[in-house]
Formats: C-alpha cells, sequence, structure tokens
C-alpha cells in the first residue's frame, strides 16, 4: 500500500479507534454526537461523555484531529513506518505484539497533561534490530489524543495530521 493511501487509511480508522478508546473504557460503544465550532463531545450508549471533549485542528484529508497539549508536534508522515504500524493496531484493537501493549500508562514523568490514573495506554513501536520492546512507544488518551516517544518516555512529541 502506498504511503498516501496508508495515511488517509490510517486517519480513517485512528479517529474511529480514538472514539471508542474512551467508549470501550466505559463499557459501551461511543459515538460522536455532536461537533463543530472547534470542538467535539462523544458519549457511550449511557449518554455520558466518558472521552470528554477537545480542540479540533483542520487540515486533515479525513477531517481533523485534536490537540491537547504543548508538547512538540509531529507529523503523521514523520513517523517512523513501524508508528504506522502500531497505530493500526491501535485502530484494530490488536492484536499486539507485546503482553504489555495496551496497560496502563502512568505518566510518572509528568511530561504529558495531568489526568486521572487510567487515562492513557502505552502501546509498543517496535524498533528494527533490537529483539525486546525497544524505547519506542506511542501513548494515546481516553480523549483521543496520541503521543509517540522514541527514548523511552524522557520526551514526547504529540502526534498530528498533515499540515
Amino acid at each position: 500500500m502506498n504511503d498516501n493511501r496508508r495515511l488517509r487509511r490510517w486517519i480513517v480508522v485512528a479517529l474511529a479507534a480514538l472514539v471508542c478508546i474512551g467508549g470501550c473504557r466505559s463499557g459501551g460503544e461511543a459515538d460522536v454526537v455532536s461537533g463543530g465550532g472547534g470542538s467535539f463531545t462523544v458519549e457511550d450508549d449511557n449518554g455520558s461523555s466518558p472521552s470528554g471533549t477537545g480542540t479540533l485542528i483542520a487540515g486533515s484529508p479525513a477531517g481533523p484531529l485534536a490537540a491537547f497539549s504543548e508538547l512538540p508536534p509531529i507529523l503523521v508522515t514523520e513517523l517512523p513506518s513501524e508508528a504506522l504500524d502500531t497505530l493500526d493496531l491501535i485502530a484494530a484493537g490488536g492484536p499486539y505484539p507485546f503482553d504489555r501493549d495496551g496497560l496502563l500508562f502512568e505518566n510518572r514523568e509528568g511530561l504529558l497533561p495531568a489526568e486521572p490514573l487510567g487515562h492513557y495506554q502505552e502501546f509498543t513501536v517496535v524498533t528494527p534490530g533490537v529483539s525486546t520492546r525497544g524505547a519506542r512507544r506511542i501513548v494515546a488518551g481516553a480523549d483521543g489524543e496520541l503521543y509517540y516517544t522514541e527514548d523511552h518516555y524522557a520526551s514526547f512529541f504529540e502526534i498530528r495530521p498533515e499540515d
């Protein structure tokens, strides 16, 4: 699959999966029920908002992605191909190559925006030539935010769509 087609596919699938992360955390299906004016709301079957709200950034061919932090951005097109593979797995709900994928990320370093425990999940980005999990990760938040680290949580970038 060529990179542009893969990127468009990832954006569409990732948006759906990010909505699911919040809904699945509360045990229900989640649907985007309102949007526009630079924000969105997600509700589960019970009418609650497990995913909260976020600020939208326009510009992606499939629609906007959320901006949640003051961390430096990294465009999806700048990520290593293995990170796109991980994003595909997140969007599909697995299966993941490592048993720690999808588990709680505690944000002990305090580099991501402060959120209640349970807000973030971590996923391994495979590093070619390394037999362990390596240092690269994607951290997904319940509000749809995505962060990338290539140095095992010493620094983070917020994943953004193409400009």
